[in-house]
């Protein structure tokens, strides 16, 4: 998979992102970054990428033609014909989650717009950009941050990217579900023990476990998730119990 990002500060992307699993699938070539510099792309003389806003108001805004030549010299890269999508970074685009990452995941190629000061202008959205997104209700300095994380959380829908092909399926939001809490050695630590189940060696028992402690945590933390959870027959059972346990602690 191929992941292109439109920056003024490409060092920041590519050396975040080159660690760790992203540095692994990357050197194994399961995924490719290359982060392109806008800057590279202005016929200004002082390298400027921005303007004042028509209307006034405070702050600069990204000029349209140095990130339309980016993304020319981007798409005469490419092997592939098809169109890609292009991913604008901002606080109005649709809220990232983790079906968006597994949706982002089957594309072949992938181009990131990373805006800054007071925006970009509307016309070159307009031209290039395919999904405005956003990754969360506050602003940050730049689409570089929100990029890294787009980015990390894709990549590891990307078969071979994890080392255990599992653990991509049994993380938060599998399923609507947080998940569940995880234990190591030592088997008591500060008097805490290790939960029973979880030394017993019964695979049914401790998957009825983590279902449960997965459902236990969603409705402490996220209850919102539960309207969209899928559950086991017995997950359904132990949700159902759970729902009439809080109806009762309210009555009282």
């Amino acid at each position: 998979m191929n992941f292109y990002v439109m920056t003024l500060f490409p060092e920041m992307v590519s050396e975040g992102l080159h660690t760790s699993i992203m540095g692994r699938a990357m050197d194994a070539g399961i995924i490719r970054l290359e982060t392109v510099n806008i800057r590279d792309y202005t016929l200004d003389k002082h390298r400027h990428t921005d303007d004042y806003p028509y209307g006034g108001g405070a702050g600069m805004v990204m000029s349209p033609e140095p990130i339309k030549r980016c993304y020319d010299a981007i798409m005469e890269k490419r092997n592939s014909e098809k169109k890609p999508r292009v991913i604008y970074l901002t606080p109005w685009g649709k809220v990232f989650d983790q079906n968006m990452a597994k949706e982002l995941a089957e594309e072949e190629d992938l181009i990131f717009l990373c805006g800054h000061y007071e925006g970009v202008d509307e016309r070159v959205l307009n031209e290039i950009v395919t999904d405005p997104v956003s990754i969360g209700d506050y602003v940050l300095s730049g689409g570089e941050l929100p990029a890294m994380v787009m980015i990390d959380a894709v990549s590891r829908m990307v078969p071979g990217v994890l080392s255990n092909e599992e653990s991509g399926m049994t993380e938060s939001f599998e399923n609507s579900l947080l998940e569940y809490p995880q234990y190591t050695r030592p088997e008591v630590w500060m008097e805490q023990k290790v939960p029973e189940v979880l030394l017993s060696g019964n695979h049914q028992k401790i998957a009825e476990w983590r279902e449960e402690r997965s459902i236990d945590r969603t409705l402490q933390y996220r209850p919102e998730l539960m309207d969209k959870a899928v559950l086991s027959k017995k997950g359904g059972k132990y949700y159902r119990l759970r729902q009439k346990e809080a109806v009762g602690q309210e009555k009282e």
